[in-house]
């Protein structure tokens, strides 16, 4: 933690600052431990992690975070960026320690942002909280970019990625029209791409019924457009160094997909590789 603490002055770059402060993912924590792999156990490591970083940190990150907030117009150059970098690290870090004030900054943040990095910042650290203020800001973005498919994108996924166990009937819901349509690529991926490669927890539940729901998209895509059954697939390709519950529920699902008739050759090759002998 002094370590940490120590990098939070003017003299590094808020690029490399924000890269420090920042925690392996989820799925990459899972390929260092390599086998017997809890995805639940390592969600809450991490969450721990970070509010333990956040407390820690909470004084240093509350006056970097106010300093690098401020109207200056947006530009794309190395050092606009390595400030946004930082001041998003420094909100999410403080949103994760559950910080006094730290949901009216995310929310504050969200609303008066001058280009989308920032809004899309704050939104995201909104998400990983079940709080009014993420049910204003989810609404009041698909209300602001509807008619931009682009950004739509990204609202789906982002929902996609919320870490609860409401996340699969979310996702769900939100496979419904207007806004989603099995039809459009992009569209798949951004949402149950998302949620099956990403959101390592609710895909990977213990009761399986995130493998259950890519097993049943799998076979509504198939017939329209193997090449994206074929790619959601891949989300299973680490069955093997999963605990010892969650590798059978995997396992009986691509068994349960290599046993559909008429497979795609897409489709099916990707099972078979998936299932083959190491």
């Amino acid at each position: 933690m002094h370590a940490l603490g120590a990098i939070l002055d003017d003299t590094l770059e808020n690029a490399f600052v924000a890269l420090a402060l920042t925690l392996p993912g989820e799925a990459d924590l899972a390929r260092e431990i390599g086998r017997d792999v809890d995805p639940d156990a390592i969600f809450a490591a991490r969450t721990a992690l970070r509010a333990e970083i956040g407390t820690h940190l909470a004084g240093a990150l509350a006056e970097r975070y106010a300093r690098l907030t401020g109207t200056a117009p947006y530009h794309p150059d190395a050092e606009g960026t390595g400030r946004r970098a930082l001041r998003s690290t420094c909100l999410d870090l403080m949103v994760a320690a559950r910080l006094p004030d730290a949901i009216a900054h995310a929310a504050r943040q969200y609303q008066i942002a001058g280009n989308m990095t920032d809004r899309m910042a704050a939104l995201a650290a909104l998400s990983l909280c079940d709080v009014p203020e993420r049910a204003a800001a989810l609404d009041d973005f698909h209300a602001r970019y509807a008619d931009d498919p682009l950004v739509v994108d990204k609202w789906l996924s982002l929902q996609a990625t919320i870490p609860e166990p409401a996340t699969l009937d979310r996702v769900k819901a939100l496979t419904a029209p207007p806004a989603f349509s099995f039809a459009n690529p992009n569209r798949v991926r951004a949402l149950i791409g998302t949620f099956a490669m990403a959101n390592q927890t609710q895909f990977n539940r213990a009761d399986g019924a995130g493998y259950d729901f890519l097993v049943e998209t799998v076979f509504a895509l198939d017939g329209k457009n193997p090449q994206v059954a074929a790619r959601l697939i891949t989300a299973l390709k680490s069955w093997r160094v999963l605990e010892s519950g969650r590798r059978a529920l995997a396992e009986a699902s691509l068994r349960r997909i290599a046993g559909a008739p008429s497979l795609s050759r897409d489709v099916g090759d990707i099972v078979q590789r998936a299932l083959a002998a190491d």
